[in-house]
């Protein structure tokens, strides 16, 4: 009997040991990071394909048709409508810039940016002058 009891105390002891591996493993596997910081400039073989560059700032038009026409094609909220030059008029005799801060920071129910978090100022001003005329 104290045969018996000391082979299952080794089984159940070297299965333990085979699942302790499998499940480290496992482990290693689940919290892997997936993702590496690459350096502009240095070779970094976890980058993978390389983002499109961006050719420039995008067009007042391509940004008001995939940003801003929501709102500003419709008059929805009271934004003023692309193309409504009495509306723009009105916002545009306090300057270009003011105009633009207000995009920039949000004004009333829009908010900063409108709808586009990653345009650039310049791209925002586009979208005014495209608007605006």
């Amino acid at each position: 009997m104290t045969v018996t009891k000391l082979m299952t105390s080794m089984m159940v002891l070297a299965l333990s040991a085979v699942v302790s591996v499998a499940t480290a493993s496992t482990i290693e596997e689940r919290i892997a990071p997936v993702g590496a910081v690459c350096v502009q400039g240095t070779e970094c073989a976890a980058a993978g394909k390389a983002a499109a560059a961006s050719s420039g700032p995008r067009s007042g038009s391509d940004v008001f048709n995939t940003y801003c026409a929501a709102c500003h094609g419709t008059g929805a909220m009271g934004a003023p409508k692309a193309g409504d030059k009495g509306a723009w008029k009105d916002r545009l005799a306090k300057g270009f810039n003011k105009t633009l801060a207000n995009a920039i920071n949000g004004l009333n129910l829009m908010p900063p940016k409108g709808t586009c978090g990653d345009c650039s100022d310049e791209e925002i001003g586009n979208a005014i002058k495209h608007m605006s005329n």
